[in-house]
């Protein structure tokens, strides 16, 4: 039987940023077209959060039915370590996703019922990613996944159910806090190279290889803070967002210094408070313009 601290390991706490950070920036988008509602907010936050735990339970239980986790370097898998059986994992994962379709249902009730069909593809997406005969997350289509999920769907369904409408504003944070999340995953498939060859697990950091995985995580943090000067020509409070650059810059370090196995868990806590805090800052510019 798994304590209550392994259940919040399993969790992965340390990824929980790639759920707040969209929302952050999603509802400062909404208030920048001066349409924050802060209770639907914290419904989106809800959301995200349950979808992002209910995503860490179910990739611990799909993961460890198939033995990929038994040799692992990263932190605690519940099922992999055989501290909690893959039913009382994936019985928290759906648990976690139906949190989640309730408060997204109430969301959906007070804006417009088409977000169901958002909502809907964002279960899926959680569930195949490492679920099913033919988990996409084995594919090297992990990133596009995490990109349109906790990057496009999360910010701009967060900004559309506060203003009703859009913004290229929202667009751009849009882009750049899922490019920051897809660097929180490269780092954490470059790590896991050689475990996921081994088990036939085929990330994109399998496919693309230690040396351009490298430069495809320090781009996609580049490219972030570029779409942060963007929004600049809109209202030079978004570069608020550069707080992040010391945090970003210490993740970027050990990636590119060809640091690999446990060096590269600390990569993972510092990318995932660097989009936190650019989330923050440029979340504070937008409403500060608003």
């Amino acid at each position: 039987m798994a304590t209550p601290a392994q259940w919040i390991e399993g969790a992965r706490p340390r990824t929980l940023p790639a759920a707040v950070a969209p929302v952050l920036v999603g509802t400062g988008a909404a208030a920048y077209l001066d349409a924050f509602v802060w209770w639907k907010a914290l419904l989106a936050l809800g959301v995200a959060l349950a979808l992002q735990i209910g995503v860490n339970y179910a990739n611990d239980y799909s993961d460890g039915i198939r033995g990929t986790d038994e040799v692992r370097v990263g932190p605690l898998r519940l099922v992999g370590s055989k501290v909690a059986t893959p039913g009382q994992v994936k019985t928290a994962a759906f648990t976690c996703f139906g949190v989640g379709a309730a408060l997204g249902i109430v969301l959906c009730a007070t804006s417009s019922w088409w977000l169901l069909v958002a909502g809907a593809a964002s279960l899926i997406g959680a569930w195949f990613y490492t679920g099913g005969k033919r988990p996409y997350g084995y594919r090297a289509l992990g990133e596009v996944s995490v990109f349109l999920f906790f990057g496009l769907v999360a910010v701009l369904g967060t900004t559309f159910v506060q203003a009703e409408k859009l913004s290229w504003v929202a667009v751009a944070g849009a882009v750049s806090v899922g490019a920051i999340a897809c660097a929180l995953l490269v780092a954490n498939n470059l790590r896991d190279i050689p475990t996921d060859t081994v088990t036939g697990k085929r990330t994109l950091a399998v496919v693309l290889g230690a040396a351009r995985s490298r430069k495809l995580y320090a781009a996609l943090v580049a490219l972030a803070f570029l779409l942060a000067i963007a929004s600049a020509f809109a209202t030079p409070w978004a570069l608020l967002a550069f707080i992040a650059v010391p945090l970003a810059i210490k993740a970027i370090r050990p990636v590119l210094s060809d640091a690999v196995g446990p060096a590269l868990i600390p990569v993972l806590q510092a990318t995932g408070l660097t989009e936190l805090l650019y989330a923050i800052g440029l979340t504070a510019g937008l409403f500060i313009a608003s």
